[in-house]
């Protein structure tokens, strides 16, 4: 080898083959090892374990990395220049906005985009005395309004927006506002009209009633988003202010929508008729159904009072301010939240590309603050104030759940197909509509029978409406389909049926089938699933008083000798591997994270990267120890 250059093709090679003999000559174990290691990487390995392999190799020479980077001036220079594409980048995307300025749509409408620096204040009556006050950044859009505002705030634009011009292409603005982020979850390709249109109907009401409509809501920032709540104000065809939709989102990533209708017509009739005389304004309450703090149960009631942000006629920002109350079921004062106007309104069509930059350095770090403030105000309660913490129900009919983590996402694609065939095959003639959770834009489907097929007639329609991602993983747990539909519709709330009485007509009391696969690797992975399988632990229902303190229970012993499920035998059936393969691994974790991680499926990723990090280290320490 002393013979090869260094910039030998041959060098490689040659070091591989040094490598291999080293090892033959080491003996057995070490090459058995190896092959082992590179088997796993060959059947099991993908990206991650070609970043971890790096990070080993890295790591492995640290000290050598450290005497480059202090001995080599290339380094030095990398760096500058970094910082240099760094700088150059800011400023582009900062000068940018006299190019990128464009609408989507021409708009005729009243109003348009405005940067609103605000404040919100929280104070907590009881049962401890609590307040706090920050800063707080949101942007108003005219509803129906698509395009980019001087580069600043974009609204309604799609990577590929539709425009005059064949195939050019309208970029976000530093602040985003993005349909897929109101209302229900994802569609963002019907824009903000549409979302609230959809909704609206969705209540019963006529979207021509409100033809104007203004969106105060958080913005993204480089595609950070974490909006609490949106207010979505109402006009009617006089530009009277006579609705709200306010869109509260909570820490769990669920969401509740309400529609609060102004109670006071008359008023409404006198304010338009005084032509800007007062500041028109929204009172309402309605009870409350969603859990939002982990220190406020989910019963109460809340109360709104509003200003229109636009004035008579929707003509200027006249400001923000919103307060929200909540009271107990008794209706004591529990606890309040304002969120008001601090200065003028910003106009970005106005902004220079200095005051574009000074605004971005003063308000960018708000957004990304807003979540960590709510952890450190939720460690006070709990922590200072001794604050009881309520546990977090499985959300309503009327609230969106969570999104849905990738495991659940995978079983809810195989559950999808499983009720289509479970319907399809029942003898009773049915119609279905099924609606998932957790996963956005997902649209409902609905299936039937071959009798309502051949009866259209006759058919008896219902809905299957899960309420929560949870529930896919749950049912996966049950041996049988009847027990597991039932026990999470009447014990653990996580799915809804508006007519359960028709259920037993599509999830029929069978006995479990024997386990027959055509592959070992199926063979042993529904085996483990086999033995791993128990009926999962009913959901503790919230008490209703602090004082009703969540008693421990424990889990019944299931003696029943269990084969493989229904949903198991038809994954089995169907002529597909991958699907085969999503399906197995995403129960194997499932079950494994509910026997030996508190049924955390997270921990289940972290034990796995953990194991793939282990294996690298392996690898690589053998490989350099050999070659040295």
């Amino acid at each position: 080898m002393d013979e090869v250059s260094d910039e030998s093709p041959w060098l490689p090679a040659i070091l591989a083959i040094d490598f291999g003999h080293r090892l033959i000559q080491d003996g057995t174990l070490s090459l058995f090892l190896v092959c082992l290691i590179f088997s796993c990487y060959f059947l099991f390995g993908s990206w991650l374990d070609l970043a971890l392999v790096s990070v080993a190799v890295g790591l492995k020479s640290v000290g050598s990395l450290a005497s480059w980077i202090h001995d080599s001036a290339s380094a030095h220079v990398s760096l500058a220049s970094a910082s240099a594409l760094l700088a150059a980048w800011l400023i582009f995307n900062t000068v940018r906005s006299s190019f990128t300025s464009r609408d989507d749509i021409p708009w005729n409408g009243p109003e348009m985009p405005y940067l609103i620096p605000c404040r919100t204040m929280h104070s907590r009556q009881v049962p401890k005395k609590h307040s706090f006050s920050y800063s707080y950044l949101v942007v108003g859009t005219p509803v129906g309004y698509s395009g980019n505002v001087n580069g600043i705030v974009s609204v309604d634009v799609q990577e590929q927006a539709r425009s005059r011009q064949p195939g050019a292409r309208i970029p976000k603005g530093w602040f985003d506002v993005d349909a897929a982020d109101c209302l229900q979850r994802g569609y963002g390709e019907v824009g903000l009209r549409g979302k609230l249109d959809g909704y609206l109907k969705s209540q019963d009401i006529d979207p021509s009633d409100y033809p104007h409509a203004y969106l105060i809501t958080v913005p993204r920032f480089l595609g950070y988003h974490f909006n609490p709540v949106a207010f979505w104000y109402l006009y009617s065809s006089d530009k009277v202010l006579s609705a709200i939709v306010l869109d509260v989102n909570n820490t769990f990533d669920e969401r509740r929508t309400y529609l609060v209708l102004r109670a006071f017509p008359r008023q409404a009739d006198t304010a338009s008729a005084s032509n800007g005389a007062a500041q028109s304004r929204i009172t309402a309450s309605w009870p409350k159904d969603f859990h939002v703090s982990p220190f406020n149960s989910r019963k109460g009631t809340y109360s709104l009072l509003a200003s229109d942000p636009l004035g008579p006629d929707m003509k200027g920002f006249h400001g923000l301010d919103v307060t929200i109350n909540l009271a107990s079921s008794a209706g004591h004062p529990k606890f309040f939240a304002r969120l008001f106007s601090e200065g003028e309104a910003v106009d970005p069509s106005r902004m220079s590309a200095m005051q574009t930059l000074r605004f971005l350095l003063g308000w960018c770090w708000v957004g990304f603050a807003t979540f960590p403030r709510i952890i450190r105000q939720a460690a006070a309660l709990f922590l200072k104030h001794k604050l009881h913490v309520w546990y977090r129900p499985e959300p309503l009919k009327t609230t969106q759940g969570r999104h849905a983590d990738r495991v659940e996402k995978d079983l809810e694609h195989v559950f999808r197909r499983y009720l289509r065939h479970l319907v399809q095959q029942s003898p009773k003639a049915l119609s279905v509509r099924y609606l998932s959770s957790g996963i956005p834009s997902l649209d409902s489907e609905v299936f039937k029978s071959s009798a309502a097929a051949d009866q259209p007639g006759a058919a008896e329609q219902f809905e299957i409406r899960i309420l929560t991602p949870v529930f896919y993983s749950r049912f996966a747990q049950y041996a049988h389909d009847f027990e597991g539909i039932f026990s999470e519709l009447t014990e653990n709330g996580t799915v809804w049926v508006d007519k359960p009485h028709l259920l037993p007509g599509i999830f029929l009391k069978k006995a479990s089938s024997p386990l027959q696969t055509s592959s070992l690797t199926d063979f042993a992975g529904f085996k483990a699933i086999q033995r791993l399988r128990r009926r999962p632990e009913k959901i503790p229902q919230a008490p209703t008083t602090s004082a009703d303190p969540l008693r421990p229970t424990s889990r019944a012993i299931d003696i029943r000798d269990f084969r493989i499920s229904s949903m198991d035998a038809y994954v089995l059936g169907q002529d597909d591997g991958s699907l085969i393969a999503t399906y197995r691994a995403a129960v194997l974790r499932v079950l494994i994270a509910d026997r030996f991680l508190m049924g955390q499926t997270g921990l289940v990723k972290t034990v796995e990267f953990l194991g793939h990090a282990g294996l690298a280290w392996t690898l690589v320490s053998l490989m350099m120890r050999k070659m040295r």
